[in-house]
């Protein structure tokens, strides 16, 4: 029996065969690329264009196969070691693209708050606000369908890895909005709440911190695992180290969907920065943490928790762990 061949020459042909035996998109895909709005625009003096939103599926294979493609024709070749830099640049284009959607959205916002606050109730005014909120709102549903590209791109990486992707500046958070068409100042109050939630995750925060000179993921895993499995809705914030006991934390909280947040130095406050950093570490008011042996940071870090009376696990770099405090 002879077996057919066919040939495919797009993303979308790769997709359609892909898909014939492969489930529905992600949760994530389905909200992202689904039409918010009757029409769109996106860019100033084009037409408003009714067309709808790529086929999701077709876009999450489209974004495996960008990243996933790349480690799979490197692999075992003398340019292997690259490809975890080729793939970091292309899941930060999608950030890029992202963050400059999301700009040019608040840009529009602000054009819709002139107008709200100038606004005469003549025709020719409620004429403009409609349309600026239209602008703002593709913008906003472009912004979306990039950053769960983003999203998704980084997940692949993170597979191929086993490190989280992490942008150079900035947060990484979509919004997977639903639609709805509201008044302008309602629609302004709750785009900035939808802002809000997206950059600050609810929940008990557990603190975490160590030093850059650890290999023992087991131990630190084992530990964050155990404290999940207590605090199912915890929020991780660690101290935004690029490796070490932060790297793996950061690892261990992008496999396990735990929020994380990072708190990076500030840079202005000198010999302070560390130190300050860890004061807004305490300031979460967290209800756990994590410490391990590093630098005299760290020992700080470990003080403050103790006088806090915040419950705690400190670690050693010999392996030796030490009882919760």
């Amino acid at each position: 029996m002879t077996k057919m061949i066919r040939t495919v020459r797009s993303f979308t042909e790769i997709a359609e065969l892909i898909a014939a035996e492969t489930a529905a998109p992600g949760e994530g895909f389905a909200a992202a690329f689904t039409e918010t709005i009757d029409g769109f625009r996106i860019d100033a003096g084009t037409d408003v264009t009714d067309a709808g939103m790529p086929d999701p599926r077709e876009v999450e294979l489209a974004t495996e196969m960008l990243v996933r493609t790349l480690f799979d024709v490197l692999r075992d070749t003398r340019l292997e070691s690259l490809a975890d830099r080729f793939a970091w640049g292309i899941v930060h284009s999608f950030h890029r693209v992202a963050g400059q959607l999301e700009g040019e959205a608040d840009k529009a916002a602000a054009r819709i708050k002139e107008l709200v606050r100038d606004a005469d109730g003549s025709e020719v005014m409620m004429a403009e606000l409609e349309e600026a909120q239209l602008h703002c709102q593709s913008l906003d549903e472009a912004s979306d369908a990039a950053a769960c590209m983003r999203d998704h791109a980084a997940a692949i990486y993170r597979a191929e890895t086993g490190r989280p992707w992490s942008a150079p500046r900035g947060s990484l958070v979509s919004s997977m909005r639903t639609a709805s068409v509201v008044a302008a100042s309602d629609f302004l109050a709750a785009r900035r709440q939808r802002r809000i939630d997206a950059h600050a995750p609810q929940g008990p925060v557990v603190i975490f911190s160590g030093g850059q000179a650890w290999e023992d993921h087991r131990q630190l895993t084992e530990a964050l695992d155990a404290v999940r499995q207590r605090i199912p809705t915890m929020v991780l914030a660690t101290t935004a180290q690029d490796k070490g006991c932060d790297a793996i934390a950061a690892s261990w909280a992008a496999r396990t969907g735990t929020p994380l947040i990072a708190f990076t130095l500030n840079r202005k406050l000198g010999q302070r920065a560390g130190f300050a950093r860890n004061e807004q570490l305490l300031a979460l008011k967290p209800i756990e943490a994590v410490v391990c042996e590093g630098s005299g940071l760290q020992s700080h870090l470990a003080r403050l928790v103790r006088a806090a009376g915040v419950p705690a696990h400190f670690f050693r770099l010999d392996g030796q762990r030490r009882a919760v405090a």
